[in-house]
């Protein structure tokens, strides 16, 4: 059996539903596809709790914006395929990327048993946005090349063996999403692993006109975060690769002088000579 690649121009199709991720905050985060859809869209079923307003600068004027912030999911997904009916394009609106943490997997099987074809448009995640605003890679090498994106639970339990003791012991870098408004149960846990000096940042509304972002380690975090009034919206960056003295001392082999892949020769010097 041999591979086929298909390689296809988007269309934006009437009587589809797209799952469109709105990005971190900034209206100019969203990305052109995205605009291209909400441009088009007769109906757009968005968090309001979540989802920018400025989101709505690229939607067409005559586009109705049902804010789903109290309505269960059944009642999203019956707008949706009202919207379908009508023959719209219709948008389900998430923060960030669709794919994380939301609850895009029942609707889409709900669709699924509808017959109503739907399509992901992805979006920039916070995750991203955050370490934007700090100017940090979230990677070094020989510190870490792991990111774990997780949560604590709450209403929704975390899965035997992701509890966050266990996902800190790997070392990797840790973000944490939903759990600001616990910090000191967060910084608890934490430090039962790890060293309190392990470097630890927050970024509240990343890209936002009000981004907050805090940076200190996990002994001082959590007094800094209630400092800035941090309860929602944010996210907890922890691990090494914070750290600005490793930072400093990682160093990437791709990159080296010495090291040969397909496209440069270790054995040609740089133009100009070394």
């Amino acid at each position: 059996m041999t591979a086929e690649t298909e390689i296809r121009a988007f269309v934006i199709r009437p009587g589809t539903v797209y799952f469109v991720g709105a990005g971190p905050g900034a209206p100019d985060l969203l990305t052109v596809r995205a605009s291209r859809i909400l441009e088009r869209a007769g109906r757009v079923v968005y968090a309001g709790s979540l989802v920018p307003l400025g989101a709505m600068s690229s939607m067409a004027p005559s586009a109705r914006w049902i804010d789903s912030a109290g309505m269960t999911r059944e009642e999203i997904v019956e707008s949706l395929a009202e919207g379908i009916h009508r023959g719209e394009v219709v948008v389900r609106l998430a923060s960030g990327d669709p794919a994380i943490y939301g609850a895009m997997a029942e609707m889409t099987t709900d669709l699924d048993r509808r017959s109503i074809p739907w399509e992901v448009v992805p979006g920039v995640s916070s995750v991203f946005a955050c370490a934007a605003a700090l100017g940090r890679d979230l990677t070094l090498p020989e510190i870490s090349q792991t990111i774990i994106l997780t949560r604590t639970g709450g209403r929704t339990p975390m899965p035997p063996g992701e509890e966050l003791e266990s996902l800190a012991r790997h070392g990797a870098t840790l973000v944490i999403f939903l759990s600001i408004d616990r910090i000191d149960e967060l910084v608890e846990r934490l430090t039962s692993v790890l060293p309190e000096t392990t470097p630890a940042a927050v970024v509240a509304r990343a890209s936002w006109p009000d981004e907050i972002l805090v940076r200190g380690d996990l002994s001082t975090i959590s007094v800094m975060v209630k400092a800035a009034r941090i309860h929602r919206q944010a996210l907890m960056i922890v691990g090494r690769v914070l750290d600005p003295k490793l930072r400093e001392m990682a160093r990437s082999r791709l990159y080296a002088a010495d090291f040969g892949h397909g496209f440069r020769d270790p054995s040609i010097p740089p133009e100009g000579g070394i």
